[in-house]
């Protein structure tokens, strides 16, 4: 026999899910006279009806509509398919002449907070049977589960109701109020102190407004890590590896209880691993990554050196299009009021594919199609499979030296050389983060010692399918797992990535044509950026050109005895540093020191001043920008920049009757107080920052460059850097070498 829905009127949960879709195309395509009822929920700016709306345009529908026209696809889709906006629970229209439901929603994140597992697949789907016990229907509910239901087992595990006595209502109760507990933990000074402590001492320098959106970001990651923990802790402690399989074991528990309890036909589907397609709707057919495929491509990158998998054990996985001919057999056969029927669409005991045999598979194809990598093809490692122990205790030594080494680089300066250094350590120390979260994620899957049998799916394969060539069969021994693998599913998936297409490594980046216009301002930081000197050397400039032979020395000494001070006030807070640096200059003279900026320390100056950027001063002033220095140092240094510049911004240096008190005259203008000040500023004189440009060399200029549509980072250090990349800011190296003409009218 062969399966016919005939005129069923029918609920699809999950309908924009991987599995949902594979099933709303196979009703589409192959049950014509069937009415789909889809449930869905706005995203964003999409409605439910748009999100549903928009899936004929996906691949999974292509050669529906290639067989059937476009014109025809679309037509019978808006005829046969009706969107049901709202969660879990709602029914749409007269849901007592429902006839099935179908439902495969559900989170399948093996890592989610336990308060969101539960809300996703027990709280929502006892909505689910609830709603439908109020409405007073009486559909066949075909029930999609997942395998790993069974718990951490070894051996062989038949078909049927997983035997526990957790109580499904208490343990929801728990895991949704578990947020807020933990949530009034991470208030508690002592936490707080910690998250404080922490960001001050990576973003201190940026602003106090930084540090505490890096100490709430902190509060709250910490927050949905400790839910994490609770919820694989949880789940461990009553024999499930996570709160994924927890949470779906609930939920059949809760099925159990509260449709099949009440007298209602139910059939559970467990699919193992679900990957693409074998035969249906075309070969490779996925949407996105799936459960072993990030594990896949980051082989395929030379990012996994090894892995901690048991070689003999058994990786179940299954072509989705296999899941969703059993969930429609499941559906067209006749389900009993008294029992519920379970099938598990595995591989495992009738076809088993090892982990040695999968990972054979997968080093042959990468070593054949290798990924294209910065310095050319990806070599792909050769895994030896160390044990469990072994490999964490190997993982823990090389995230120690990498920890040890980031501390090191955080100490050295900011060159390019450093630079290559840190882009280095961040590809290891992503790699060990892979690791990392790898085995936490999937150790327990590869390590599995459980087979799960399929006795009652093969009978169902046998009752209504036509053999082992049937697209609308799910016999699992007609799977050749070398072919699946090298000519199916690994070339699918690596068709998904960019790694195929584009050179790996660091894209090489050009700045962009400067477009005209009045109304852009690019502003352009000083020291660092536009002056290849910092506060210290302009200092001791001066005080060398007052012909005191023991002014420099004694500088020096005086420096070096409160470098520590200085240090850490750089690291706490940049104006802090530079109104702590300043107080040295107490005592000169301003008459002095402009004497000198019209000789030595003048010269100096000049000949400090980054060729680079005066070429790209005179560009901007080219092209109709106004132009400006600001600098958070000493005003009256800055003058030997300004004809470069239409204007100078500077707090300056105060004074009393010609000589500098060691105060500034107003706060100075750095950090998040540079932010205020040019939002101000552009708002005064008309200029759009969307358009305009922005140049700084310190993770404390980020604040400030984030507010212009063009963020430059100049010879940056390591936290602008990291910053920079992390956002895609143009990154460049601006060098001393050179002359430039002064143009223009000079600056203020």
């Amino acid at each position: 026999m062969s399966v016919d829905l005939g005129n069923a009127r029918i609920l699809l949960t999950g309908g924009t899910g991987f599995v949902g879709q594979a099933i709303l195309e196979r009703l589409l395509s192959s049950h014509p006279d069937t009415t789909i009822l889809v449930l869905g929920r706005p995203k964003g700016s999409l409605s439910a009806q748009h999100r549903v709306e928009n899936l004929l345009r996906k691949p999974v529908f292509s050669r529906w509509k290639q067989a059937v026209g476009a014109d025809e696809a679309a037509r019978q889709f808006a005829a046969r398919v009706f969107v049901v906006e709202g969660g879990l629970g709602t029914l749409g229209p007269e849901p007592e002449k429902l006839d099935l439901v179908l439902h495969s929603a559900s989170s399948v994140n093996f890592d989610d907070p336990i308060d969101q597992a539960f809300a996703t697949n027990v709280t929502g789907v006892s909505r689910l049977y609830q709603g439908l016990l109020d409405a007073g229907a009486d559909p066949h509910v075909v029930h999609v589960s997942t395998a790993y239901v069974n718990g951490a087992r070894k051996g062989l595990v038949t078909e049927g109701p997983v035997q526990h006595d957790v109580d499904w209502r208490a343990e929801e109760q728990a895991a949704l109020s578990a947020r807020s507990r933990v949530d009034v933990r991470s208030r508690a000074p002592e936490e707080l102190s910690r998250f404080l402590r922490e960001a001050r001492q990576q973003v201190g320098k940026v602003g106090p407004q930084a540090v505490a959106e890096a100490t709430e970001s902190a509060r709250r990651a910490w927050v949905d890590e400790q839910l994490v923990e609770y919820g694989r802790a949880r789940a461990q402690s009553l024999g499930w590896t996570d709160a994924y399989t927890l949470t779906k074991a609930l939920a059949e528990r809760l099925a159990e209880e509260l449709w099949l309890g009440n007298r209602h036909r139910l059939s559970v589907v467990r699919p193992s691993i679900i990957e693409s397609a074998l035969r249906h709707p075309y070969p490779g057919w996925i949407d996105g990554f799936k459960v072993a495929d990030p594990l896949i491509m980051a082989y395929g990158k030379g990012q996994l050196p090894e892995f901690p998998g048991l070689p003999d054990s058994v990786l179940d996985i299954v072509p989705v299009d296999f899941v969703v001919n059993a969930v429609l057999a499941a559906a067209a056969t006749e389900g009993r009021r008294d029992r519920a029927r379970y099938f598990q669409v595995v591989s495992g005991a009738s076809n088993p594919l090892p982990i040695h045999q999968m990972y054979e598979n997968i080093r042959s194809y990468f070593t054949a199609n290798p990924v294209p990598g910065a310095d050319g093809p990806t070599s792909v490692p050769a895994w030896q499979f160390p044990g469990g122990i072994q490999f964490e205790n190997g993982l823990k030594r090389k995230e120690s030296r990498a920890k040890f080494a980031a501390s090191a680089l955080s100490r050295l300066p900011a060159t390019s050389r450093s630079r290559a250094l840190v882009d280095s350590l961040n590809s290891t120390q992503q790699k060990l983060q892979l690791l990392r979260q790898f085995s936490e994620l999937y150790q327990a899957y590869v390590q599995s010692e459980v087979v799960f049998d399929d006795a009652a799916t093969r009978e169902l394969d046998h009752q209504v399918s036509d053999g082992l060539g049937d697209t609308a069969g799910f016999d699992v021994t007609a799977i050749d797992w070398s072919r699946y693998l090298q000519d199916v599913h690994l070339p699918s998936i690596t068709s998904l990535t960019r790694a195929f297409t584009t050179r790996g490594g660091r894209a090489e980046r050009t700045q962009k044509p400067l477009v005209p216009g009045p109304d852009v301002v690019a502003v352009f930081d000083m020291e660092g950026t536009v002056l290849h000197a910092n506060l210290v050397q302009q200092y001791l400039w001066l005080r060398n050109s007052e012909r005191d032979m023991t002014a420099v020395p004694r500088e020096v000494t005086k420096i070096l005895a409160l470098l520590p001070r200085y240090l850490a006030a750089e690291r706490r807070d940049r104006s802090e540093f530079i109104r702590s640096f300043l107080r040295l200059h107490k005592g000169m003279k301003v008459a002095d020191i402009q004497r000198f900026t019209r000789g030595t320390v003048g010269r100096q100056l000049r000949a400090h001043l980054l060729f680079d950027a005066l070429v790209r001063v005179a560009e901007h002033r080219a092209a109709g920008h106004h132009t400006v220095l600001v600098t958070g140092g000493v005003d009256l240094l800055a003058e030997v920049a300004a004809p470069y510049f239409d204007e100078v911004v500077a707090s300056g240096l105060h004074a009393r009757d010609g000589v500098l008190t060691g105060f500034l005259a107003a706060p100075p203008i750095v950090g998040e107080a540079r932010a205020a000040w040019l939002r101000s500023y552009a708002d005064s004189h008309g200029f759009d920052l969307a358009k305009s440009y922005g140049y700084g060399d310190s993770q404390a200029d980020r604040s400030w460059l984030s507010l212009v549509g063009n963020p430059v980072a100049v010879n940056p250090d390591q936290g602008l850097y990291g910053y920079a990349r992390s956002r895609h800011w143009d990154i460049v190296e601006w060098k001393r070498t050179g002359t430039v003409a002064v143009t223009g009218q000079e600056g203020n």
